[in-house]
């Protein structure tokens, strides 16, 4: 196994020992993803890796090929299933180095790590993301081009322009005009089109920032 693929493994199999730690009303809890809730966004990283090419594709024909729509629908079926499988199913995953066809083993990463932050923050059970692990997906992040920033809300890098960001408890920065800081967690939402609290931001160019970012 290689070092990447060792990364997702740990990723996967962390998420999926905390999901076991849940009550059913966290299970329920609203996520950062608009209108997924926790069950929602664990049974997207559980059964989308191991989703069938026809299955994808007929999503995109009902829903008029609005990727965002078709992923959300389908994720929200496969919550059907319940927690156990879904956890079952995260850790068949992650012994199997399963991940979506025509994806990047980076992409991978940064899946599970952005839609750990989904689940963990609105819980308010932070987690700590390994150094190892936040300097490539930050760096993938800040780098993806359309279309997969369909699903962030657009290009890091025009989020950015005029900004450095810079991740307090990491050595990472990007961009060069006006400083903002801020911790780990918030520079992986900020770059993925995630909610993040005013006072998260400090420095200069914070209120520039925070006005590019998704409300509510």
């Amino acid at each position: 196994m290689g070092e990447l693929a060792e990364l997702i493994r740990s990723e996967r199999m962390a998420l999926a020992d905390f999901l076991e730690t849940l009550t059913p009303g966290e299970w329920a809890t609203p996520s950062l993803c608009s209108e997924w809730r926790v069950q929602d966004v664990a049974s997207h990283l559980a059964f989308a890796p191991v989703q069938p090419g026809r299955e994808m594709l007929a999503g995109l024909l009902r829903y008029g090929f609005r990727v965002d729509k078709a992923s959300a629908e389908l994720s929200k079926k496969w919550a059907e299933r319940g927690p156990v499988e879904i956890v079952r199913q995260l850790r068949a995953n992650a012994a199997a180095g399963t991940k979506p066809a025509i994806v990047p083993e980076i992409a991978t990463l940064v899946d599970t790590v952005i839609h750990t932050l989904d689940i963990r923050v609105p819980l308010g059970k932070p987690r700590t993301v390994p150094a190892e692990v936040f300097g490539p997906v930050a760096d993938f992040s800040v780098t993806t081009k359309w279309p997969m920033t369909i699903s962030v809300g657009g290009s890091a890098r025009k989020r950015l322009r005029g900004l450095e960001l810079v991740a307090e408890d990491y050595d990472w920065s990007y961009g060069e005009g006006a400083r903002v800081s801020a911790s780990g967690s918030a520079v992986l939402r900020v770059l993925n089109g995630r909610r993040v609290g005013r006072g998260e931001l400090t420095g200069p160019g914070a209120d520039q920032l925070y006005a590019t970012l998704p409300k509510g």
